[in-house]
């Protein structure tokens, strides 16, 4: 399998994750916190440097208190 990395998909995810922690009323910190995960892993994800996994984007979502395919609704 040839595994590729989309840049663009990523800085898109990480876009759409950010404005919603930020619409909920998260610090990155107090979110990371919350999600159980290391707070430089969260700022690459929302900076779009890592492709992160399914399991992180379902405790993302879980945290957010969002639908899944919520942090997936961008353009």
């Amino acid at each position: 399998m040839n595994y590729k990395y989309n840049e663009a998909f990523c800085i898109s995810f990480g876009l759409k994750l950010r404005s919603i922690r930020e619409s909920k009323g998260f610090s990155m910190r107090e979110f990371a916190l919350q999600a159980d995960m290391e707070y430089s892993q969260l700022s690459k994800i929302e900076r779009g440097v890592i492709n992160t996994t399914i399991s992180t984007v379902k405790v993302l979502a879980d945290t957010l208190e969002v639908p899944v395919m919520e942090l997936f609704n961008f353009k």
